[in-house]
């Protein structure tokens, strides 16, 4: 009814004033043309060579020159394992990461301990700490352990991420406190609690998670490039980059792997994007 309402109203208004409804109209058209060419272009350019990129027009139909973009990015960078790479670390650090930082979520929103309030505000530090601050500490420590050019030194130092807790702490903090005293009174044990009370309504705010965590890891150029030395254990990131060289650069093999590394980001939005919104506004009101 409320919803209904609501669009009701919208149109009237809308009908009243049709002079808003078009330049409302135009803005949004407007949007989505800044939005889509670029991705458009992209599309574009990697079926070009480098010098048809460069050309004055610039091109803006498909050319045929995609096969021998791709047939490059095998030779030289050996793009099929990369993509094996970039999808193994992505999925593996986004469920690593999402457990991680649910757990977290969920003790510093439910459990009342010493401290607590301190641990988190520590925690938050975390978020204004640059990146290139930690990158020598965290260098040392993977040589230390043995680690370098391995998979587990680039999913392992991010998995307590600062901003994927704080999401989830906001997320869980919303749950009625009563729900899990009765679960707990039934027997419940804190995991079975966990498993079955707490994380059934957090579905919103996992799919929100999920979606940073896999971008993060995804796009993630410099501590994979610090940390992996053999092409064929690099990342996306770092093998579209290991191509460009001092003399030539072969601009139409990059534009198609870029074109290849930006599916996988657009196909996970597409399948969570109706959770999105939603988990990234959890816990934001209190009633």
């Amino acid at each position: 009814m409320t919803t209904s309402a609501t669009t009701s109203v919208t149109t009237s208004a809308t009908n009243r004033n049709p002079g808003r409804g078009i330049l409302l109209t135009s803005g949004l058209a407007l949007v989505l043309a800044a939005v889509a060419v670029p991705f458009y272009w992209l599309a574009v350019a990697a079926t070009h060579s480098s010098q048809e990129i460069f050309a004055s027009p610039p091109p803006l139909l498909p050319s045929g020159h995609l096969l021998q973009n791709l047939h490059t990015l095998q030779d030289s960078a050996h793009f099929g394992r990369v993509i094996l790479n970039s999808l193994g670390i992505a999925v593996v650090y986004t469920l690593l990461a999402g457990a991680v930082c649910t757990l977290a979520g969920y003790g510093f929103a439910t459990y009342d301990f010493r401290g607590r309030e301190l641990l988190f505000g520590l925690l938050m530090l975390g978020l204004v700490v640059p990146t290139q601050v930690t990158l020598v500490p965290l260098f040392r420590m993977m040589a230390d352990l043995q680690w370098l050019d391995t998979y587990q030194a680039v999913i392992a130092p991010n998995l307590a991420l600062p901003f994927g807790i704080f999401l989830m702490r906001q997320s869980m903090a919303a749950l009625p406190k009563e729900l899990l005293d009765s679960g707990r009174m039934d027997g419940c044990g804190e995991l079975r609690l966990f498993w079955r009370v707490a994380l059934p309504p957090m579905r919103p705010a996992l799919a929100a998670l999920g979606i940073f965590l896999f971008l993060y890891q995804w796009n993630d150029f410099v501590w994979p490039l610090i940390v992996l030395r053999e092409g064929t254990s690099f990342t996306i990131p770092v093998a579209l980059a290991s191509l460009q060289g001092l003399d030539e650069t072969d601009y139409g093999a990059i534009l198609a792997g870029t074109s290849i590394a930006a599916v996988p980001m657009a196909v996970v939005f597409l399948l969570l994007q109706r959770h999105f919104v939603s988990g990234l506004l959890a816990g934001a009101v209190k009633e």
